[in-house]
C-alpha cells in the first residue's frame, strides 16, 4: 500500500541542528524520532532518525503493510545525518520501525525508534507513535520537591521492582499494571514511613531477568505493566501521597539485540568501533561512546525526559564505575589506555560531569545519585570544584564491611570491629547513602535475613540490629524491599515477594521495627540534617571490641536535640553497662530493638534512665543501662547541656 510522505515539514531548526552536532541539545525529545501533529489541517505524524551511515531510511508498518518503498524519509542537507518527513494519516498507536539501508557492507536492518516514547510488550519489538499528553495532578509536591530532596531533609528509600513486589496468584501470578500498583504501593510506602520509593528501571528492556539494566527503551516506560500514562498516573499518585520517586536509569551500556542501538546505520553509532573501547566482556554489552557529541546529547536528554515528562525526582546512575574506568570488568589486554597512559575514561568522567550540570541546570530540585564502587575523590562534589557532580553516592564500603560484619558469628565478631567503626573515618568525604539493595539479595546470595548467623531468633534480632545500626549511623538509608519483613527467599523477579510470611509473629516484628525505625528518624532532625558534615556525630565508644558494643551520638543545627545510639552486636545482655554523656537528665527510650513488641526477649531500661553524675568516657555525666542482646537502643536527651 501507497502512503505519501511529505516533506519541508520539521520542527527542527537550524540552531536545533547546531547544537545536536555540538553536543549540547538536551531535549532532543522534542524534536526526533516520532511526533503526531496536525499540518494545514492534515493529521499525521513526523518522523526523525539519526542515521548519518544510511544510504536509504524509511518508516514501515502495519499501515503501509512493512513495504520499506513506501514511506521513504529524506535525509536533510545539513550534514546532520538526520532523515525525516511527515507522514499523514499516521496517529497515536500505529506501531512501526525504521528499514536502514547502510551505504557500507550491504547492511539492512529493521530498527527500533531510539527516541520512541512507547515500544511494543516484549517479546515484540517495534516502536509505537504515542502522545504524552497527562494532566499532572501533583503540583503541591513539585512546589515543595526543594524540600523533600534537600541534603538535609530524611531520606529513607525503599527500593522496588515493579513486576516481582506484588503480584495476584488468582490470576496465574500476573503482573500488576501500573495503575493498579499506585494505590497498594503509596498506602503501603505511608504506613512503612518511607519518604521516597526507587523504581528498578523501567525503561523498555528486552530481557525481563535483565531487570531493567539493559535496556533499549531510553525514552520509552516498559509496556509490561502498561501505557506511558499509567507510568505518570503511580508517580503522580506517590507524589499526592507525600512520597517521592527515584528512577534507576543506565547510561554506561547496551545490549546488543538487533533491533535496538548497536550498528544502528550500519556502523558503530552509539558504541564504539574497537571492541577494547566499546564491548564488554563481562555483561556481553556495548558501551556507549560517550566521547560523541550526538550520543552525549542522546544520553542527557534521555535524563532530562525522565525529569521534564515524568516527574521523576531523581536519578539513580547505574555502574558508575563501569563509566569512569577503561578497564572495567577487562583483563590486561583487553582495554586502551587514555592519551596520558591511564585507566581513567577522560570522555566519560567529561560527561558525567555535563550531565550532572545539566540535570541541575534545569531541574535544582531533583538529586542524581551514583552507584559507585571504588574510591574515586569527590563523586557528590560539585563541578565547579573539581568533583562529578552528583547529589549523593551509596556508599558501597559499609554495605560490604557490615554485611561481612554482621555475617560473621556472634563470638567471633570482637575481632572484626574495625569493619563497623571504620566507616566513620570516610563517612563525610561523600554525600553517602547506606544502600541494602537488590544486587545484595540476588545470584546466591541469599536474602538480607539468611546472611544472619545463629538459630531463628538470633537471625530476627540481628536483622533488627543491621536495620536500627543502620538509621543511626550518618548517611541517608535505602532498603530493598522484602527486607523490611524479613523475606526469607533469595529475590526472584518471576514471583511476588513472600507477604504471606506476615502471618507469622517473626516478620511482623520486623516490618513493625521498620516501620517505627522510620516514622522515628523523619520526625528527629538529629538523625538526617548533619548526615554528611562531621559535627553531626560524636562517638561515645568504639574501642569495646571485646563486648562488640558501639554508642555514639546524633546531633542537627536547628534544634539543641541529641540522639544517643548503643548497639550490642552480642546475644548476651550486658547489665550497668555505664555510657557517658554530654548532658544530665532524663534520657528517654524511644526504640528498643529488643521489645516483645518486635519479637525481642523485653530486655531495656523502663522507658529511660536518669543520667548520673558520674564520669566516664570523657564526660561528667552517665547512665547505667541494660543493653539487650543483638539489640539496639534509641535514647533521647530531655536533660540540659
Amino acid at each position: 500500500m501507497k502512503v505519501s510522505v511529505i516533506y519541508g515539514i520539521s520542527p527542527l531548526t537550524g540552531h536545533d541542528v547546531y547544537l545536536f552536532k555540538e553536543g549540547s541539545h538536551f531535549k532532543l525529545y522534542n524534536k526526533l524520532g516520532s511526533h503526531p501533529m496536525t499540518v494545514d489541517g492534515v493529521q499525521g505524524t513526523y518522523f526523525s532518525v539519526w542515521a548519518p551511515n544510511a544510504e536509504r531510511v524509511s518508516v514501515i508498518g502495519d499501515f503501509n503493510n512493512w513495504d520499506p518503498e513506501s514511506c521513504p524519509l529524506i535525509v536533510r542537507g545539513d550534514g546532520s545525518g538526520i532523515n525525516e518527513g511527515f507522514v499523514p494519516g499516521i496517529k497515536n498507536g500505529t506501531i512501526y520501525k525504521y528499514r536502514i539501508v547502510s551505504r557500507y557492507n550491504n547492511y539492512s536492518v529493521d530498527k527500533a525508534d531510539p527516541f520512541a516514547f512507547l515500544s511494543e510488550t516484549p517479546p515484540k519489538t517495534a516502536s509505537v507513535v504515542w502522545d504524552l499528553s497527562y494532566e499532572w495532578k501533583d503540583n503541591e509536591w513539585m512546589k515543595n520537591r526543594h524540600k523533600y530532596n534537600a541534603l538535609n531533609a530524611p531520606f529513607s528509600v525503599y527500593e522496588v521492582h515493579l513486576g516481582s513486589w506484588r503480584r495476584v496468584p488468582e490470576e496465574g501470578n500476573r503482573i500488576l499494571n501500573y495503575r493498579e500498583i499506585a494505590h497498594y504501593l503509596a498506602d503501603y510506602v505511608k504506613e512503612m514511613g518511607f519518604t521516597h520509593v526507587e523504581f528498578l528501571p523501567v525503561m523498555e528492556h528486552p530481557f525481563y531477568g535483565s531487570w531493567g539494566y539493559e535496556s533499549l527503551g531510553y525514552f520509552s516506560p516498559t509496556s509490561r505493566y502498561g501505557t506511558p500514562q499509567d507510568l505518570m498516573y503511580l508517580i503522580d499518585y506517590l507524589h499526592q501521597n507525600g512520597i517521592g520517586v527515584i528512577l534507576d536509569w543506565v547510561p554506561s551500556h547496551f545490549p546488543d539485540n538487533e533491533y535496538g542501538l548497536i550498528y544502528f546505520d550500519g556502523t558503530h553509532l552509539y558504541e564504539h568501533a574497537d571492541p577494547k573501547k566499546g564491548f564488554h566482556p563481562e555483561w556481553n554489552s556495548y558501551i556507549f561512546n560517550h566521547s560523541r557529541n550526538e550520543v552525549r546529547a542522546f544520553l542527557i536528554s534521555s535524563a532530562l525526559f525522565w525529569l521534564d515528562k515524568y516527574h521523576f525526582d531523581g536519578l539513580r546512575v547505574d555502574s558508575v564505575a563501569s563509566i569512569l574506568y577503561l578497564d572495567y570488568g577487562k583483563k590486561e589486554g583487553e582495554w586502551i589506555p587514555n592519551v596520558y597512559g591511564g585507566r581513567e575514561n577522560l570522555e566519560a568522567i567529561s560527561f558525567l560531569k555535563r550531565f550532572n550540570e545539566a540535570v541541575y541546570g534545569e531541574f535544582p530540585d531533583v538529586e542524581t545519585i551514583a552507584e559507585e564502587s571504588t574510591a574515586w575523590p569527590m563523586v557528590s562534589r560539585p563541578v565547579y570544584i573539581g568533583g562529578l557532580g552528583f547529589g549523593m553516592k551509596w556508599n558501597m564500603g559499609w554495605m560490604h564491611d557490615t554485611l561481612e560484619y554482621f555475617s560473621t558469628d556472634s563470638i567471633h565478631r570482637k575481632y572484626h570491629h574495625n569493619q563497623l567503626t571504620f566507616s566513620i573515618w570516610y563517612a563525610f568525604s561523600e554525600n553517602f547513602v547506606l544502600s541494602l539493595s537488590h544486587d545484595e539479595v540476588v545470584y546466591g546470595k541469599g536474602s538480607l535475613i539468611r546472611k544472619m548467623p545463629g538459630d531463628d531468633w538470633q537471625k530476627f534480632a540481628n536483622l533488627k540490629l543491621l536495620f536500627g545500626y543502620m538509621y543511626g549511623h550518618p548517611g541517608k538509608k535505602l532498603l530493598f524491599m522484602g527486607g523490611e519483613f524479613g523475606q526469607l527467599n533469595e529475590w526472584y523477579h518471576e514471583i511476588s515477594l513472600d507477604w504471606h510470611l506476615l502471618e507469622y509473629p517473626p516478620h511482623q516484628g520486623i516490618q513493625r521495627w521498620t516501620k517505627d525505625l522510620n516514622h522515628f528518624y523523619r520526625t528527629e532532625p538529629a538523625l538526617y540534617e548533619l548526615d554528611f558534615e562531621s559535627g553531626g556525630f560524636e562517638w561515645i565508644e568504639f574501642r569495646d571490641w571485646e563486648q562488640s558494643i558501639v554508642s555514639f551520638i546524633r546531633k542537627c543545627r536547628s534544634t539543641n536535640d541529641i540522639i544517643l545510639v548503643v548497639c550490642n552486636f552480642t546475644p548476651v545482655p550486658r547489665y550497668n553497662y555505664r555510657i557517658g554523656v554530654p548532658r544530665d537528665g532524663f534520657w528517654k527510650e524511644i526504640l528498643n530493638s529488643d521489645a516483645k513488641l518486635y519479637g525481642g526477649s523485653g530486655h531495656g531500661n523502663m522507658g529511660g534512665v536518669e543520667a548520673t553524675p558520674i564520669p566516664s568516657h570523657r564526660r561528667y555525666n552517665s547512665l547505667s543501662l541494660t543493653l539487650p542482646p543483638l539489640g539496639v537502643l534509641l535514647f533521647k536527651s530531655e536533660g540540659n547541656r
